[in-house]
């Protein structure tokens, strides 16, 4: 058995399927973290991420697979899932040995996880791109707390840049402790330390402009003007909005503080 240790980015996962093969490794695991699971096993590799060899291999299932397809893997590796690298490095094996395209092979197990895998990254991002509810920091940034399910920010960072294209904005995800940063020309990666949770109500007033609360008032105001209380569906209204949402939603913050 092999540990193989990445650095958890999609190019490094693309170069550790080039090095496996290049070396013919075989039973590998994949692994992020070199002291966590280093001990269990007998030969360490450990990656350095070459961009000619991660496009290499993402040119090669280009020429086996649909735009969907493709669309698929990326999505699949930020679910997050259990064993996903594993995954993902199966179905490509699979690609890369057979003549005809394989993506539609509902029958094959790793075909089969990795289009599930992609429908629940899709399904948070999409979320994502509805939820993030920004506030207003006193340098004029707008800041907003996300907490995925997966690892959304590299899907969701096009449709926050092309919509709000004229404001500085950052998207921080307390669960994986990262953000991204656009600063009216280019969306960057940044990591970020806190004194303070970073979402809690002190923190907030403490970088917040001073009209912010006059403006999320008027907000809460309004969505509860026009929710019409006799077609209220609350199974309904939580399956579309899944309470975990909740306490980064302007909207629903004393909704959510009452149901503690």
């Amino acid at each position: 058995m092999i540990l193989v240790i990445y650095d958890g980015t999609f190019e490094g996962w693309l170069t550790a399927v080039f090095e496996i093969y290049e070396y013919k490794f075989k039973d590998v695991v994949f692994a992020k973290d070199e002291f966590s699971n280093a001990l269990l096993f007998s030969k360490n590799h450990i990656v350095e991420t070459d961009e000619t060899k991660a496009n290499r291999v993402l040119k090669g299932l280009k020429q086996r697979l649909s735009q969907n397809g493709i669309t698929n893997i990326y999505n699949a590796f930020f679910s997050e899932l259990p064993q996903i690298e594993e995954s993902l490095f199966r179905f490509a094996t699979y690609v890369f040995s057979s003549s005809i395209n394989v993506e539609g092979d509902l029958s094959n197990n790793d075909v089969l996880n990795i289009q599930k895998a992609a429908h629940l990254t899709g399904k948070e991002s999409h979320r994502m791109k509805a939820f993030v509810r920004f506030k207003l920091t006193k340098d004029n940034l707008y800041y907003a707390i996300v907490e995925p399910d997966c690892n959304v920010l590299p899907l969701i960072q096009k449709h926050f840049k092309n919509r709000y294209a004229d404001q500085r904005w950052l998207i921080y995800d307390t669960k994986r402790k990262y953000g991204i940063y656009y600063d009216l020309e280019n969306v960057s990666t940044v990591q970020l330390t806190f004194d303070s949770n970073p979402s809690s109500s002190k923190f907030l007033a403490e970088i917040s402009d001073e009209g912010e609360e006059f403006f999320q008032n008027l907000w809460r105001n309004y969505f509860k003007s026009v929710n019409i209380e006799s077609r209220k569906n609350t199974k309904l209204h939580v399956q579309h909005m899944p309470k975990r949402y909740w306490k980064h939603l302007t909207e629903k913050i004393p909704d959510f503080k009452n149901s503690k």
